[in-house]
């Protein structure tokens, strides 16, 4: 693909504008007038090519999971996420035995060592517990929840070919601390949740060097008027970085437009937290060996608590815009809040020239048209 001629892009700094692209090998070359000497695409008016939608949690989808461990399943999830408008993903673990947790990190180690080009891009791993709060589990299964180990950690990041980037933990557990401490020097980002945290603990993990919160407002302490829990830290402290599931679902219209007035542009980040169930047909799927019945469009255990989602990251931005946000601000924060948090701005998240030729193309009602990535089409609606 040479790039697009006379469409509506979202260009960093400039907003949407009516514009060509060049492309040269996976790169934005030039944005502006091109004399194109074919192979150039175009849209209708009601189309518009924004960057290409980076994940950073994100467990399964089409019927498989990170924890599955296999080459296969992985395959799956990259070939199934273009068609949301995802060009890049952190495949995402949960609380479970060490044998599994390594089974699983070993797997992204030599799926990533293919450098496949097609489907989205596996950018690393986002390992979601085991060390959180027995209070707060989730859908994560308690009887592997564990305290804080460094030893055990750089085992499993070794094991993954230390392609962990985000490590979810609760601060106030015992050892949290120097564990928190040790992912800031490793360059891994430590992130709150699962976690009963009062004020307090957020502060001193904060110190600690922590900077993202886990889907934000789920799994963790409420806001409480005498002590502001994870949930109201994460709101008043501008340098952590927020995780949200915008299906409406986990998260409240409201709850969600709060948490986007409270929070700088830039620190609010789009999830989907989806797991196996997400593109296929309601009925009984599985998430870390517990049965989940998905309905109505939520998955949820056997007792009625919510087990991750089936959200597809162009309907989170669909949900957003639709209920009052900016279009532009929609899209940031699906494209370059998560590429700025996992340090790649300079090459993902926005469309400038000299950066990755990562590309979503969005009709009118947000459904995707085509996914590009590396200036390689990986997904085209029939």
């Amino acid at each position: 693909m040479k790039g697009f001629k006379n469409c509506n892009v979202y260009v960093e700094s400039l907003g949407v504008v009516k514009t060509d692209v060049e492309v040269s090998d996976g790169v934005i070359t030039k944005i502006g007038d091109v004399n194109f000497d074919g192979d150039y695409l175009s849209f209708p008016d009601d189309c518009t090519v924004v960057p290409g939608f980076i994940d950073e949690h994100i467990h399964g989808a089409k019927g498989c999971d990170t924890m599955d461990g296999t080459f296969y399943a992985l395959q799956t999830m990259a070939n199934a996420l273009p068609s949301e408008g995802t060009v890049a993903f952190l495949a995402t673990t949960m609380t479970q035995s060490k044998q599994n947790i390594t089974k699983a990190l070993t797997n992204v180690k030599e799926y990533m060592a293919l450098n496949r080009n097609t489907g989205a891009e596996v950018l690393g791993v986002h390992l979601e517990g085991p060390y959180i709060s027995p209070k707060f589990v989730g859908a994560q299964p308690p009887e592997y929840v564990v305290k804080p180990d460094i030893q055990e950690f750089d085992e499993y990041n070794k094991a993954s070919g230390n392609a962990v980037k985000i490590v979810t933990v609760a601060p106030e557990v015992e050892g949290a601390d120097k564990f928190i401490a040790h992912l800031k020097s490793k360059g891994i980002i430590a992130s709150f949740g699962h976690t009963a945290a009062k004020r307090e603990d957020i502060e001193r993990g904060i110190l600690n060097g922590g900077s993202n919160v886990t889907h934000t407002y789920n799994a963790q302490s409420p806001l409480h008027h005498r002590d502001i829990g994870t949930v109201g830290s994460a709101l008043f402290n501008d340098q952590l970085n927020c995780e949200v599931i915008c299906d409406t679902v986990h998260v409240s219209v409201p709850a969600i437009k709060l948490l986007i007035k409270s929070k700088p542009h830039d620190k609010v980040t789009l999830i989907t937290d989806a797991m196996r169930a997400k593109q296929m047909p309601e009925g009984e799927s599985e998430l870390g060996g517990q049965k989940v019945i998905v309905k109505n469009g939520e998955a949820r255990l056997e007792n009625g608590a919510l087990a991750g989602s089936i959200l597809k990251m162009n309907v989170a931005v669909s949900n957003l815009v639709k209920n009052g946000v900016p279009f532009t601000d929609a899209i940031d924060f699906a494209t370059q809040n998560p590429a700025k948090n996992l340090g790649i701005y300079d090459k993902m998240g926005s469309i400038r020239v000299g950066k990755r030729a990562d590309f979503t193309v969005l009709d009118g009602n947000f459904e995707v048209l085509l996914t590009v990535r590396n200036g390689k089409i990986i997904y085209e609606k029939d």
